[in-house]
């Protein structure tokens, strides 16, 4: 099993820390990793990536021009690698930042409204784990006890107060993301 991931969007989105935490997690589960991370010099606000590879084998190079999955944050990003995702592949994202939705039909689409979920749970900063609970419905590729197990590791210790916020937000975001039906 190989999985390799792209997590793009806004610098302050969360990208880069639900990336480090997939990839935590998949250790945990003793995967091989890559996490390699890229972003503007203005950070929040400016564009934000990383490409994660989880593997039950060794990972020639972190370095990758085609995903299985993407998950796309704004509309910079869904331009610039919804082309690059394999056929077959899957797209997930969040349409608070997206004015043209996907239109590839060789890919698997799926939409979570983690942005209004994460109003409903009055916590803005719990978006990312939402879409990361999403992604683990569609891509199981970790179990969410080796995320709570990364939320840990990642996480400093004044903020391990935000962990039981966390995990009811991979939880909300596991059951809140559809498939979308392309025509």
């Amino acid at each position: 099993m190989k999985s390799e991931i792209i997590i793009a969007g806004f610098g302050g989105q969360g990208v880069l820390s639900m990336g480090k935490i997939l990839a935590y997690a998949a250790l945990f589960e003793g995967k091989e990793v890559t996490w390699m991370p890229s972003y503007g010099p203005e950070q929040r606000g400016g564009t934000a990536n990383v490409t994660v590879i989880v593997s039950d084998e060794k990972i020639s190079s972190p370095i990758l021009s085609e995903y299985d999955t993407a998950i796309i944050l704004n509309q910079p990003s869904l331009d610039k690698f919804e082309s690059k995702i394999k056929p077959g592949g899957n797209l997930i994202y969040d349409p608070y930042g997206i004015s043209t939705p996907p239109q590839r039909t060789d890919i698997n689409v799926y939409r979570i409204n983690a942005m209004d979920v994460a109003a409903e749970m009055a916590n803005v900063k719990a978006f990312n784990m939402l879409v990361l609970g999403g992604f683990l419905n569609v891509c199981p590729v970790v179990s969410i006890t080796n995320v709570l197990k990364a939320l840990h590791k990642t996480l400093p210790q004044r903020h391990h107060n935000l962990i039981p916020l966390n995990e009811e937000a991979l939880k909300r975001g596991n059951e809140a993301i559809s498939p979308v039906s392309q025509a």
